[in-house]
Protein backbone atom coordinates (compact mmCIF):
# COMPACT_ATOMS: atom_id res chain seq x y z
CA UNK A 1 0.00 0.00 0.00
CA UNK A 2 1.44 3.52 -1.23
CA UNK A 3 2.68 5.63 1.56
CA UNK A 4 2.89 8.98 -0.59
CA UNK A 5 0.32 11.91 0.13
CA UNK A 6 -2.21 12.53 -2.01
CA UNK A 7 -1.51 15.07 -4.86
CA UNK A 8 -2.82 18.22 -4.05
CA UNK A 9 -4.89 19.10 -6.92
CA UNK A 10 -4.71 23.16 -8.59
CA UNK A 11 -7.84 25.10 -8.03
CA UNK A 12 -9.07 28.54 -7.71
CA UNK A 13 -11.61 30.59 -6.57
CA UNK A 14 -12.59 34.69 -6.37
CA UNK A 15 -13.84 36.50 -3.57
CA UNK A 16 -16.22 38.77 -5.72
CA UNK A 17 -16.52 42.00 -4.14
CA UNK A 18 -19.07 45.24 -3.76
CA UNK A 19 -20.01 48.05 -1.09
CA UNK A 20 -22.70 47.31 0.57
CA UNK A 21 -25.56 50.18 0.20
CA UNK A 22 -26.61 50.85 3.70
CA UNK A 23 -23.55 50.39 5.97
CA UNK A 24 -19.73 51.11 5.47
CA UNK A 25 -18.74 47.65 5.15
CA UNK A 26 -18.16 44.56 2.06
CA UNK A 27 -20.92 42.26 0.45
CA UNK A 28 -18.91 39.06 -1.40
CA UNK A 29 -21.15 36.72 -3.29
CA UNK A 30 -21.24 33.09 -2.07
CA UNK A 31 -22.96 30.09 -2.68
CA UNK A 32 -24.03 26.66 -1.15
CA UNK A 33 -22.20 23.47 -2.06
CA UNK A 34 -25.23 21.19 -3.13
CA UNK A 35 -25.61 18.18 -0.76
CA UNK A 36 -24.91 15.82 -2.91
CA UNK A 37 -21.43 17.00 -3.81
CA UNK A 38 -18.54 15.35 -2.14
CA UNK A 39 -16.67 17.62 -0.85
CA UNK A 40 -17.50 20.61 1.05
CA UNK A 41 -21.27 19.35 0.55
CA UNK A 42 -23.54 22.41 1.81
CA UNK A 43 -21.25 24.66 2.57
CA UNK A 44 -21.07 28.24 2.29
CA UNK A 45 -18.22 28.90 -0.75
CA UNK A 46 -16.83 31.18 -2.80
CA UNK A 47 -17.47 30.53 -6.79
CA UNK A 48 -14.04 28.24 -7.92
CA UNK A 49 -12.97 24.95 -8.64
CA UNK A 50 -10.00 23.42 -10.13
CA UNK A 51 -7.83 24.37 -13.24
CA UNK A 52 -8.18 22.42 -16.02
CA UNK A 53 -6.60 21.65 -19.12
CA UNK A 54 -8.51 24.06 -21.57
CA UNK A 55 -7.32 26.38 -18.89
CA UNK A 56 -3.90 25.73 -19.96
CA UNK A 57 -4.48 26.04 -23.73
CA UNK A 58 -5.61 29.34 -23.70
CA UNK A 59 -2.39 30.48 -22.08
CA UNK A 60 -1.33 29.57 -25.80
CA UNK A 61 -3.46 32.34 -27.43
CA UNK A 62 -2.70 35.76 -25.57
CA UNK A 63 -4.83 37.75 -27.42
CA UNK A 64 -8.17 35.97 -25.37
CA UNK A 65 -6.75 37.74 -22.21
CA UNK A 66 -5.25 41.07 -20.34
CA UNK A 67 -2.87 39.57 -18.19
CA UNK A 68 -0.47 41.34 -15.23
CA UNK A 69 2.99 41.85 -15.30
CA UNK A 70 5.31 39.31 -14.19
CA UNK A 71 2.47 36.58 -14.44
CA UNK A 72 4.08 32.87 -14.93
CA UNK A 73 2.45 30.13 -16.74
CA UNK A 74 1.34 28.95 -13.83
CA UNK A 75 0.06 31.88 -12.59
CA UNK A 76 -1.49 32.53 -15.55
CA UNK A 77 -3.32 28.81 -15.37
CA UNK A 78 -4.51 29.69 -11.93
CA UNK A 79 -6.08 33.41 -13.02
CA UNK A 80 -7.49 31.74 -15.99
CA UNK A 81 -9.48 28.77 -14.47
CA UNK A 82 -10.74 31.86 -11.34
CA UNK A 83 -12.68 33.46 -14.40
CA UNK A 84 -14.03 30.54 -15.86
CA UNK A 85 -15.10 28.63 -12.33
CA UNK A 86 -16.82 31.97 -11.65
CA UNK A 87 -18.70 32.10 -14.58
CA UNK A 88 -19.79 28.72 -14.74
CA UNK A 89 -20.73 28.90 -10.99
CA UNK A 90 -22.28 32.48 -11.02
CA UNK A 91 -22.61 33.56 -14.53
CA UNK A 92 -20.59 36.54 -13.83
CA UNK A 93 -17.91 37.59 -16.38
CA UNK A 94 -15.18 38.93 -16.19
CA UNK A 95 -14.09 40.36 -19.62
CA UNK A 96 -13.78 43.23 -21.67
CA UNK A 97 -14.71 43.89 -25.48
CA UNK A 98 -11.74 43.65 -27.16
CA UNK A 99 -10.14 47.06 -27.11
CA UNK A 100 -11.96 48.17 -24.53
CA UNK A 101 -11.23 49.34 -21.07
CA UNK A 102 -14.65 49.33 -19.21
CA UNK A 103 -15.72 45.27 -18.44
CA UNK A 104 -18.28 44.36 -20.46
CA UNK A 105 -22.29 45.65 -19.67
CA UNK A 106 -24.23 43.03 -17.88
CA UNK A 107 -26.41 42.73 -20.67
CA UNK A 108 -24.01 41.79 -22.49
CA UNK A 109 -22.65 39.43 -20.21
CA UNK A 110 -26.17 37.91 -19.50
CA UNK A 111 -26.79 36.91 -22.96
CA UNK A 112 -23.69 35.49 -23.40
CA UNK A 113 -24.26 33.16 -20.07
CA UNK A 114 -27.77 32.08 -21.52
CA UNK A 115 -25.86 30.89 -24.54
CA UNK A 116 -23.33 29.09 -23.39
CA UNK A 117 -22.90 28.86 -19.53
CA UNK A 118 -25.46 25.60 -19.57
CA UNK A 119 -23.34 23.68 -22.10
CA UNK A 120 -19.84 25.13 -20.53
CA UNK A 121 -21.13 23.55 -17.27
CA UNK A 122 -21.81 20.16 -19.01
CA UNK A 123 -18.27 19.93 -21.11
CA UNK A 124 -20.19 20.64 -24.28
CA UNK A 125 -18.49 24.17 -24.94
CA UNK A 126 -15.07 25.35 -25.01
CA UNK A 127 -14.63 28.71 -22.72
CA UNK A 128 -11.35 29.18 -25.33
CA UNK A 129 -14.16 29.57 -27.99
CA UNK A 130 -16.70 31.56 -26.47
CA UNK A 131 -14.75 34.14 -25.20
CA UNK A 132 -13.21 34.59 -28.82
CA UNK A 133 -16.28 33.85 -30.73
CA UNK A 134 -17.70 37.20 -28.84
CA UNK A 135 -14.41 38.75 -29.43
CA UNK A 136 -13.62 39.17 -25.84
CA UNK A 137 -10.36 39.27 -23.54
CA UNK A 138 -10.90 37.82 -20.26
CA UNK A 139 -9.86 40.57 -17.70
CA UNK A 140 -7.13 38.99 -15.57
CA UNK A 141 -5.76 42.25 -14.54
CA UNK A 142 -8.87 42.63 -12.57
CA UNK A 143 -8.10 39.39 -9.76
CA UNK A 144 -5.66 40.33 -7.25
CA UNK A 145 -3.76 37.79 -5.04
CA UNK A 146 -5.00 37.44 -1.98
CA UNK A 147 -4.70 33.97 -0.74
CA UNK A 148 -2.81 30.35 -1.30
CA UNK A 149 -4.40 27.82 0.75
CA UNK A 150 -3.31 23.42 0.92
CA UNK A 151 -4.95 21.00 2.04
CA UNK A 152 -3.30 19.13 5.31
CA UNK A 153 -1.46 16.34 3.93
CA UNK A 154 -2.86 13.45 5.59
CA UNK A 155 -6.03 14.18 4.01
CA UNK A 156 -7.42 11.86 0.62
CA UNK A 157 -8.68 14.57 -1.29
CA UNK A 158 -6.19 17.73 -1.44
CA UNK A 159 -6.26 20.86 -3.10
CA UNK A 160 -3.53 23.96 -3.61
CA UNK A 161 -6.10 26.93 -4.29
CA UNK A 162 -5.16 30.25 -5.07
CA UNK A 163 -7.81 32.82 -3.76
CA UNK A 164 -8.44 35.85 -5.52
CA UNK A 165 -10.18 39.71 -4.44
CA UNK A 166 -12.01 41.29 -7.98
CA UNK A 167 -14.35 44.60 -7.84
CA UNK A 168 -17.84 42.32 -8.85
CA UNK A 169 -19.19 44.31 -12.36
CA UNK A 170 -21.54 46.84 -12.10
CA UNK A 171 -25.05 45.45 -12.05
CA UNK A 172 -23.81 41.50 -13.00
CA UNK A 173 -25.72 40.10 -9.45
CA UNK A 174 -25.08 36.15 -10.19
CA UNK A 175 -26.61 33.48 -9.67
CA UNK A 176 -26.37 29.59 -8.60
CA UNK A 177 -26.14 27.24 -11.39
CA UNK A 178 -29.01 25.03 -9.90
CA UNK A 179 -25.84 21.61 -9.97
CA UNK A 180 -23.15 22.40 -8.07
CA UNK A 181 -24.99 24.84 -5.98
CA UNK A 182 -27.90 25.14 -4.37
CA UNK A 183 -28.60 28.86 -3.61
CA UNK A 184 -26.90 32.15 -3.74
CA UNK A 185 -26.31 35.25 -1.76
CA UNK A 186 -24.74 38.17 -1.76
CA UNK A 187 -24.05 39.17 2.30
CA UNK A 188 -21.58 40.95 4.24
CA UNK A 189 -18.38 39.05 5.76
CA UNK A 190 -20.33 40.28 9.35
CA UNK A 191 -23.15 38.53 7.92
CA UNK A 192 -21.73 35.05 6.84
CA UNK A 193 -19.31 34.42 10.38
CA UNK A 194 -22.97 35.08 12.42
CA UNK A 195 -24.23 32.99 10.07
CA UNK A 196 -21.88 30.46 11.11
CA UNK A 197 -22.12 30.82 14.37
CA UNK A 198 -26.17 30.63 14.92
CA UNK A 199 -26.13 27.70 12.25
CA UNK A 200 -27.72 28.64 9.89
CA UNK A 201 -24.39 28.06 7.41
CA UNK A 202 -21.69 25.92 7.02
CA UNK A 203 -18.38 27.25 6.29
CA UNK A 204 -14.81 25.61 5.37
CA UNK A 205 -11.99 26.66 7.69
CA UNK A 206 -10.08 28.31 4.51
CA UNK A 207 -13.41 30.18 4.16
CA UNK A 208 -13.92 31.71 7.91
CA UNK A 209 -10.53 32.77 8.22
CA UNK A 210 -10.28 34.69 5.02
CA UNK A 211 -14.06 36.16 5.78
CA UNK A 212 -12.69 37.61 9.13
CA UNK A 213 -9.58 38.33 7.91
CA UNK A 214 -11.75 40.42 4.71
CA UNK A 215 -14.27 41.98 7.41
CA UNK A 216 -11.32 44.06 8.71
CA UNK A 217 -12.12 46.32 5.39
CA UNK A 218 -14.19 49.02 5.07
CA UNK A 219 -14.49 49.03 1.51
CA UNK A 220 -13.45 47.27 -1.77
CA UNK A 221 -11.57 49.67 -2.60
CA UNK A 222 -9.55 49.29 0.79
CA UNK A 223 -9.38 45.63 0.38
CA UNK A 224 -7.83 45.39 -2.73
CA UNK A 225 -5.30 48.20 -1.85
CA UNK A 226 -4.83 46.00 1.37
CA UNK A 227 -4.15 43.00 -0.95
CA UNK A 228 -2.26 44.79 -3.39
CA UNK A 229 0.23 45.42 -0.50
CA UNK A 230 0.10 41.90 1.31
CA UNK A 231 2.33 39.19 0.03
CA UNK A 232 0.36 36.26 -0.25
CA UNK A 233 2.12 33.29 2.80
CA UNK A 234 1.24 30.06 1.52
CA UNK A 235 -0.69 27.97 4.24
CA UNK A 236 -1.13 24.68 4.60
CA UNK A 237 -2.70 23.72 8.05
CA UNK A 238 -0.39 21.80 10.36
CA UNK A 239 -2.96 19.19 11.62
CA UNK A 240 -2.70 17.67 14.81
CA UNK A 241 -6.11 15.05 16.57
CA UNK A 242 -6.88 16.19 19.70
CA UNK A 243 -7.93 13.87 23.28
CA UNK A 244 -11.58 15.35 22.75
CA UNK A 245 -12.02 14.30 19.10
CA UNK A 246 -11.29 17.37 17.50
CA UNK A 247 -9.06 18.72 15.42
CA UNK A 248 -5.57 21.63 15.90
CA UNK A 249 -4.67 23.40 12.84
CA UNK A 250 -1.52 25.28 13.11
CA UNK A 251 -1.29 27.97 10.36
CA UNK A 252 1.39 30.65 9.96
CA UNK A 253 1.83 34.03 11.84
CA UNK A 254 2.84 35.80 8.56
CA UNK A 255 -0.08 34.93 6.69
CA UNK A 256 -1.95 38.20 8.37
CA UNK A 257 -4.94 36.02 9.55
CA UNK A 258 -6.83 36.14 13.04
CA UNK A 259 -4.28 33.53 15.06
CA UNK A 260 -2.02 30.33 14.79
CA UNK A 261 -4.24 28.27 16.34
CA UNK A 262 -7.70 27.03 16.07
CA UNK A 263 -9.36 23.72 17.65
CA UNK A 264 -12.08 22.73 14.81
CA UNK A 265 -14.57 19.58 14.40
CA UNK A 266 -13.23 19.37 10.60
CA UNK A 267 -10.04 20.99 8.78
CA UNK A 268 -11.53 21.64 5.66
Amino acid sequence: MSTEPAAARPASTILLLRDAAAAAEIEVFMMVRNRQIEFASGALVFPGGSVDADDRAIIERPELYRETPGDDPETLSFRIAAIRETFEESGILLARPRGADALISAERAGEIEASHRAALCAGEASFAEIVAGHDLVLALDQLVPYARWVTPVPLPKRFDTWFFLAEAPPEQLGCHDGHESTDSIWLSPREALVGADDGRFKLPFPTTRNLVRLGQQPSVAAALEEARQRPVVTVMPELTKQPNGKVQLRIPAAAGYDGELFEVTSPV
